[in-house]
């Protein structure tokens, strides 16, 4: 009873991993501009594969701690710290290069950062 509850949480997370995956990339079509692309990627994608790697770990759990429970582990950890850094990234790249935000986009923190600087 206990292999069967396990499974089943590990099913919820599958589930909802795949649900915020598909949000994201829906995202990455319906969205006006890059940036905001780069949101809806790096929120919902990161959240998603986060939990679906957890979903993993769960399910393996009743046969133990095992090597592939270890690994879901540990990509988890590199998701959670590598996603926003790239983001920021990719973001700060494209503002410097001159990609333009959405003409109703309200806030631009880059260009106000960058006239505080002169």
């Amino acid at each position: 009873m206990f292999k069967n509850v396990i499974e089943i949480l590990g099913m919820i997370f599958i589930s909802v991993g795949l649900a915020f995956d598909f949000f994201g990339c829906l995202g990455l079509v319906r969205l006006p501009d890059v940036y905001n692309r780069l949101q809806a990627a790096t929120k919902s994608v990161t959240l998603g594969t986060c939990s679906i790697l957890f979903g993993t770990f769960v399910m393996t759990l009743s046969d133990g701690l095992t090597a592939a429970g270890f690994k879901a582990l540990m990509c988890i950890i590199f998701l959670i710290l590598t996603a926003p850094v790239a983001a920021h990234a990719i973001a700060r790249g494209a503002h410097r290069s001159g990609v333009r935000l959405w003409d109703k986009s309200v806030v631009d923190t880059y260009m106000e950062d960058k006239e505080g600087e002169a």
